[in-house]
């Protein structure tokens, strides 16, 4: 499984995080005038987003799509980021200052975009590898206590209103890295933090299924967040709490 910490820059990374600089910046400008000539919108105030989430809502392994994505799920995210249960140094500087209410704002604005999906790239992986990730991801492993990835995050795996995301068009390895941030705790949610007791549960070689047949799935371009589960959370997760289980 590749480290769950983000490697150092590369240089295109390096032009992102300089373009990114901005955000900051941006963000506060609601506080200064602008110009007459220039409109202040939330579109412009959060194109710097884009300098690493990519215009047209593009994947790459460390800075995944985020258009779409459940409005209380990127509000969770961006609260996570800022009080520090998620590590990435250039999400926590841009967004360590901002009021919730402005967190929410962002939250809602990704939430409703909803450009086209990229094809899915090729998985290297075997056909007994990709149907036990098949079968995780669809069943489950009720033996080891790991329910099915649909059984919260929607049968057609796009997520469920409010703050459930969804796990199709996810680069490989942006699963591989985000379970292995899970297993190090680099990686943590509201308690009970539901998603860090399954990747306990997982193996190395079960994450890799997992997150190769996910990788292999194409896009329905249609597909939304469900509006809300088919039934009950098989777990409790601070995240979610109108429809946790027990655990």
């Amino acid at each position: 499984m590749p480290n769950s910490r983000y490697p150092l820059p590369t240089p295109a990374m390096s032009a992102r995080l300089l373009a990114a600089l901005a955000l900051p910046l941006l963000l506060s400008s609601r506080a200064w005038s602008a110009p007459a000539a220039a409109p202040d919108t939330l579109a412009q105030r959060l194109a710097p987003c884009l300098a690493c989430h990519q215009p047209q809502g593009r994947n790459d392994a460390f800075f995944p799509r985020i258009a779409g994505k459940p409005e209380g799920y990127l509000y969770n995210q961006l609260l996570n980021f800022r009080d520090g249960r998620r590590q990435f140094p250039m999400m926590t500087y841009m967004v360590g200052n901002l009021p919730e209410p402005y967190l929410r704002e962002i939250a809602q604005f990704f939430a409703s975009q909803h450009p086209p999906y990229p094809p899915a790239p090729p998985v290297t992986a075997t056909a007994q590898m990709l149907e036990r990730g098949r079968v995780l991801v669809r069943q489950g492993d009720a033996a080891r206590r790991i329910p099915a990835c649909v059984a919260c995050h929607g049968q057609q795996l796009a997520g469920v209103a409010p703050a459930i995301p969804g796990l199709v068009g996810l680069p490989r390895d942006y699963i591989n890295a985000q379970f292995g941030a899970w297993k190090n705790k680099a990686r943590r949610a509201q308690a009970p933090d539901c998603m860090a007791g399954i990747a306990a549960r997982l193996t190395e070689a079960d994450v890799a299924a997992v997150s190769g047949w996910l990788a292999s799935q194409p896009v329905d371009q249609a597909a939304r967040p469900a509006a809300a589960p088919d039934t009950p959370l098989p777990m409790r997760c601070g995240g979610v709490p109108d429809h946790g289980a027990a655990p």
